[in-house]
């Protein structure tokens, strides 16, 4: 045993890398193994066990737990890469532990993000996508462009500021009905009901349904099925606000066409 890294401050340096995994969307079993990993490195029999929104880190046969309390958070992979890659490099000994320590550190600060041109133009691009599957006309393409882009606004831009949950995808899922539905009554598109499936891409909880699943079949039942509802309730969320914004275009393009 590594007697130059106590054991306080190896399962500090786990719990700390469990919980930047669990929060950045990393499964469960991702999560176990890292640590275990790190630990077995280190010369310490550590053992790990993680749900969704807890952590428990430990070395086997001693009292000695630690215990971090983890909430959901947004998706980011490119930390989940960034841990995993410095986890590999202390495993096979490119690091040192205080090397480690101090990068796990600087991710766990690190404000990793897209710019706001690349996040839309992207947002931008998943409408789109589907409309080729539809056969839709060349203007119905470029309307779900834009009302693809307004709909992901929507949501990103009220998140922060919006503390109740679920609400900021069912904003975005109610500028995305209004506008269809209003775009197809003013005879500007031809099909707001392909418009709008192809303008909810960029707020479809996709990642969280196909993560909810691997754990589950992984046998992480606890995990997977919260997950699963997590994202269900989401998609739940967007729904109604399509039906709401749709409904309430529909309501304002009868009193328009009424005053006409």
């Amino acid at each position: 045993m590594d007697q130059s890294i106590s054991e306080d401050e190896l399962i500090a340096v786990c719990g700390k890398v469990g919980k930047i995994l669990l929060t950045s969307g990393a499964e469960t079993a991702r999560v176990e193994g890292t640590v275990e990993y790190i630990g077995r490195a280190a010369h310490y029999d550590i053992t790990c066990h993680a749900t969704i929104t807890a952590l428990f880190v430990g070395v086997n046969n001693q009292t000695k737990t630690h215990l971090v309390k983890v909430r959901l958070g947004d998706f980011n992979l490119e930390k989940v890469d960034e841990i995993n890659t410095m986890s590999r490099k202390f495993v096979t000994g490119k690091i040192d532990f205080d090397e480690l320590k101090k990068t796990i550190n600087q991710i766990d600060k690190k404000v990793i993000d897209f710019t706001w041109p690349e996040k839309i133009f992207g947002a931008a691009l998943v409408s789109v996508a589907p409309m080729l599957l539809f056969k839709a006309t060349w203007a119905d393409l470029g309307l779900a462009f834009f009302v693809g882009i307004f709909g992901y606004l929507a949501a990103a831009l009220s998140s922060p500021r919006i503390k109740t949950p679920y609400v900021s995808p069912g904003l975005g899922g109610f500028v995305v009905g209004f506008l269809a539905a209003f775009l197809q009554s003013m005879g500007i598109a031809t099909n707001a009901g392909n418009i709008i499936v192809s303008a909810l891409m960029p707020l479809v909880p996709g990642v969280a349904i196909t993560n909810s699943f691997r754990e589950i079949i992984d046998r992480n039942t606890i995990s997977g099925v919260v997950r699963a509802v997590d994202a269900l309730i989401i998609a739940g969320s967007i729904g109604a606000g399509v039906v709401i914004g749709a409904s309430l275009s529909g309501i304002i393009s009868h009193l328009i066409g009424g005053a006409l």
